[in-house]
């Protein structure tokens, strides 16, 4: 077979393949199905808000193309309810967009219980983390600050997050078979925090 032609085609099964995985601390893994969003070209950053400043939000520029969804009044409560988390640790902006784009990716910002057949593993909340894998209890992972903190304490131990692409920093602490799908939410992220974070 032609090289360009393997190539292309190894390169559309590994995009075929790609979607949302996570697993435990840093150290675990585990098997999800992808979660689907809607692509769209990339926009500015919603930076309306006083002191919300988007150079914070997308120090790297988005990479790839962008999905985004439509939130329902729970999901955006979830995303606030990361947002809040986010400040009780005492971190910045840019760990919520991480944070949101990385609940985005595993579960739509939605607070995922089991799920059956269709559950990986023992996956959980809104970062399907796994109580097997030492994330906490099912009522500690499906609290959202709990997960968010739970999730963020990970990322704090990642040296040089804040510089990182989001994508990068999302799978060092999720450890997912698809490390590259964090990237496809962080415009939707950056977008939410510049909503949120001084409301």
């Amino acid at each position: 077979m032609n090289t360009i032609i393997r190539k292309s085609v190894l390169g559309i099964a590994g995009l075929a393949f790609a979607g949302g995985v996570f697993a435990g601390p840093i150290a675990a893994h585990a098997d999800a199905r992808p979660v689907e969003g809607k692509p769209v070209t990339a926009v500015a950053v919603q930076a309306d808000k006083p002191g919300v400043d988007k150079a914070k939000l997308i120090p790297h520029g988005v990479q790839g193309a962008q999905s985004r969804i439509d939130l329902n009044n729970e999901q955006v409560a979830n995303a606030k309810a990361i947002i809040a988390a986010t400040k009780k640790a005492g971190l910045p902006e840019r760990a919520a967009v991480i944070s949101i784009a990385t609940s985005l990716q595993e579960s739509k910002l939605e607070n995922l219980g089991h799920l059956g057949d269709r559950n990986d593993h023992d996956s959980l909340g809104l970062f399907q983390q796994r109580p097997s894998s030492g994330w906490g209890t099912p009522e500690q992972i499906t609290d959202p600050e709990y997960a968010t903190l739970a999730f963020e304490k990970g990322l704090k131990q990642v040296d040089g997050w804040q510089d990182m692409p989001l994508t990068e920093a999302a799978q060092t602490v999720q450890v997912s078979a698809y490390p590259d799908a964090y990237a496809q939410w962080e415009q939707q992220a950056a977008d939410i925090v510049a909503q949120h974070w001084n409301s």
